[in-house]
């Protein structure tokens, strides 16, 4: 069983540890709990995780968020992965910071890279996790927010809620989306509560 899990960010050391890279972030809290590396190739960095069975195809794309998509869908062809099998972490405004949000389907909620996916693939079928940031910014301070660094609070807050955002995507491949959601979407609260 193989799937592909595709943590959305963008490139470049000017957005390193954004949190509109909180994708990335998993992504590679992910391949250290399986000691394994990224290697650059078309569309991205993979890497191959092994979980009790199942093989993680870890994707962190780089064509920065807007084009996400040709990643993605690139990667499920070229391993031969089912939609039901992908899964997409990205950040979410919506949400208070350190909320975690697994679903099956969905709108793209104004976010640009899984609104590119849903335009490439044809469909909103397919599961995302959104880890949420807060919205603590003034009006039309949207992008400046997304494309800054996390505050100290929430730097300390941070491995923490990475770590069950990993958690999240291994019983995604291990137990299924229904249990999962389940199981984590009730529990999947950063500090505050909505």
């Amino acid at each position: 069983m193989k799937y592909l899990i595709a943590g959305l960010g963008n490139i470049g050391p000017e957005y390193h540890e954004t949190r509109h890279n909180i994708g990335f972030m998993v992504a590679d809290a992910l391949a250290r709990s399986g000691n394994v590396t990224f290697a650059d190739g078309r569309y991205g960095a993979t890497a191959s995780l092994a979980v009790k069975g199942r093989k993680l195809i870890l994707l962190k794309p780089s064509t920065y968020m807007n084009l996400s998509g040709n990643a993605v869908r690139y990667w499920l062809q070229k391993e031969n992965i089912p939609l039901e099998n992908l899964l997409v972490v990205v950040d979410d405004l919506a949400l208070p910071f350190g909320t975690l949000r697994l679903k099956g389907k969905g709108s793209d909620a104004g976010h640009n890279g899984l609104k590119h996916i849903a335009a490439t693939l044809g469909t909103q079928d397919y599961a995302r996790l959104r880890f949420g940031i807060g919205n603590g910014f003034p009006r039309g301070g949207q992008i400046d927010y997304v494309l800054g660094q996390f505050d100290d609070q929430e730097r300390q807050l941070l491995p923490e809620r990475i770590e069950t955002a990993a958690d999240i995507v291994k019983s995604f491949c291990l137990a299924g989306l229904d249990f999962t959601m389940n199981h984590y979407n009730k529990k999947g609260q950063g500090k505050t509560n909505e």
